[in-house]
């Protein structure tokens, strides 16, 4: 339930075109619905203005199941990150019309459309390799209701390819940039944009990489000024801040 569903159910009550044992009802899990194996936030989108997401990862096919069977009936949009698609085949056992995207290993449920804004996020993706966690980013803005424009494999080892998507990246409101290696590619569009950029380090390279630790310290001290990092391989923490910065 967001502000907008409560006013209105507050409205209803008091003109008298709702009876307060129903309106009772319809708020017994205002906060929290408990399953037993997890307690869901359901106040959390009146709170911040984004419903809880699902995070898939070290839950079971049948737990991830029952969240999304629950969320399912209620009027808000559904994500959930990091799923394997024997978990997709339980949801969709309760939840037909729930979308995998096996790219971002993500599920979405659009029940409704949140309010999109004129302006963009641009996903930046420094190498095909990055796929993942920039779809993951991607998949994450567009279910919150941003338009995402995508922009794969223009990374340092070839920086023209870079340029000739410069005008791309500049019409964004916000940039989310993806690479693995050294880590150097926010630190470049930092310096050629008047926007923010969210630097997301991802765990792809060879070994002195440190499974995304070199793009992760290279990011942190980037010396081009707006550039703020994420975890290693967290499209979902990026994609949700862009969303915040987009909306604002």
């Amino acid at each position: 339930m967001n502000q907008d569903d409560l006013l209105r159910l507050l409205e209803e009550v008091k003109n008298g075109r709702l009876e307060t044992d129903e309106a009772l009802q319809m708020l017994k899990d205002f906060t929290v619905k408990d399953l037993g194996f997890a307690r869901l936030d359901t106040h959390r989108e009146l709170r911040t203005g984004y419903p809880e997401v699902i995070f898939g990862q070290g839950k079971t096919p049948e737990q991830v199941k029952e969240i999304i069977r629950y969320m399912n009936t209620r009027d808000h949009n559904i994500l959930a990150t990091r799923v394997t698609e024997e978990m997709v085949r339980a949801v969709k056992e309760v939840c037909p019309q729930a979308v995998y995207h096996p790219q971002a290993r993500a599920i979405t449920v659009q029940k409704t459309h949140m309010k999109s804004p004129d302006t963009c996020i641009a996903v930046i993706a420094a190498g095909t390799s990055d796929m993942p966690v920039a779809e993951e980013a991607a998949v994450t803005a567009e279910i919150f209701g941003n338009k995402v424009e995508r922009i794969i494999d223009v990374g340092v080892a070839g920086i023209h390819r870079l340029y000739d998507k410069i005008e791309d990246i500049r019409k964004a409101r916000v940039n989310i940039v993806v690479a693995g290696m050294e880590g150097a590619l926010p630190s470049i569009v930092g310096g050629l944009v008047d926007k923010p950029v969210i630097a997301v380090p991802t765990s792809v390279g060879y070994g002195a990489n440190f499974g995304g630790l070199s793009a992760l310290l290279g990011m942190l001290t980037s010396c081009a000024s707006g550039v703020c990092v994420v975890n290693i391989d967290n499209g979902f923490g990026a994609g949700f801040l862009a969303s915040m910065m987009n909306k604002m």
